[in-house]
């Protein structure tokens, strides 16, 4: 009789094993996910070209009087170092990284392009009027199929291309001061270097 009194005992601790291992199993990825560098995250892109893209440019969006350009697949291609920055007005870590993306064209007298994402072209003409706008070329991604070509996870990303359009360093995340001296203004200076 003992075995027939033991066997629910048994078929209780059975049951509780698929729930402990998803229990132990979703600690582990949460302590992954507050413990990561998402900057870190690898890209299948880096040495590769850069996704040909043509977008059409921010509507009403003016510089000077006229139309601001959008993006097209020769604002890649330069011969020189082209910096490519997803942005949107509604990310709040985007405010926060514009001021360093200022100083950064400022200080490295790069190109640095935007592509727009998933935005409202009132809403972003709005932000880059309040900080600055330092693109020379914006193009808008409404369906964020650009992104997707990209392999961009969340907003702010960033991107440093060489001269040939190849990506050579790519950021997750809004860039901090110390990205931006460690990291960001070095692959901007080693692709220079290495065109010439």
């Amino acid at each position: 009789m003992t075995d027939a009194a033991n066997a629910p005992k048994r078929s209780n601790i059975v049951r509780l094993i698929p729930v402990a291992i998803f229990l132990v199993m979703a600690a582990v990825f949460a302590f992954a996910l507050k413990t990561g560098d998402p900057s870190k995250l690898p890209s299948a892109l880096i040495g590769k070209p850069a996704p040909k893209l043509v977008l059409a440019p921010i509507e009403g969006l003016q510089r000077d009087g006229n139309a601001f350009p959008g993006l097209d697949a020769n604002a890649l291609v330069t011969g020189k170092p082209v910096v490519v920055n997803f942005w949107a007005s509604w990310c709040a870590p985007c405010v926060a990284e514009h001021p360093l993306l200022v100083k950064m064209v400022k200080d490295t007298g790069v190109n640095l392009v935007g592509i727009n994402h998933k935005d409202q072209a009132a809403n972003a003409r709005r932000f880059l009027a309040r900080y600055g706008n330092p693109y020379t070329a914006i193009g808008t991604d409404g369906d964020g199929r650009a992104a997707i070509e990209w392999g961009v996870y969340g907003m702010p990303e960033t991107f440093v291309l060489d001269g040939q359009g190849r990506i050579v360093y790519k950021h997750v995340g809004p860039i901090s001061e110390e990205t931006l001296a460690q990291k960001v203004i070095p692959a901007i200076r080693s692709a220079a270097a290495a065109k010439s």
